[in-house]
């Protein structure tokens, strides 16, 4: 096993961030890549929050991703299987991710893991894809 961290959770395609993530890391993982730390969150989490925007299961993306698909056929198969969205449904979940843990109901979640990962004073921490980007040596 490697120890392999994937791409930002901030990185997106399409308008939607966090799926080049959550790719990225079912590649890492098949490839025996993916640094352990991010092993029992696959296909929860975050992960999971996509699939259920998307309106598929994560088994779908895990498919199509090994099958080779680059990442914009698996976005645009997941879209044709799923649940069809408007453009302001994509703008909500944007912010939603991009935002999750500020002043929300994960915000003591949020503060427990900056103190446990001894970041309280490091700026910019304000989200969770704040926190692991700063976890990922990116911030």
């Amino acid at each position: 096993m490697s120890d392999t961290y994937p791409c930002s959770p901030r990185s997106e395609i399409d308008g939607l961030p966090y799926f080049p993530r959550m790719v990225e890391k079912i590649r890492l993982f098949a490839a025996g890549e993916l640094h352990p730390e991010l092993h029992a969150n696959l296909g929860k989490g975050m992960d999971l929050w996509i699939c259920q925007f998307l309106g598929v299961d994560y088994e779908t993306i895990k498919e199509l991703t090994l099958a080779g698909a680059p990442d914009s056929e698996v976005l645009a198969q997941a879209r044709a299987k799923g649940t069809k969205r408007e453009e302001y449904e994509l703008a909500w979940f944007r912010s939603y991710i991009l935002n999750r843990g500020f002043r929300d109901d994960l915000s003591e979640k949020l503060a427990s893991r900056i103190e446990e990962s001894g970041f309280q004073d490091k700026e910019g921490i304000y989200s969770f894809c704040d926190y692991i980007d700063a976890d990922e040596g990116r911030l």
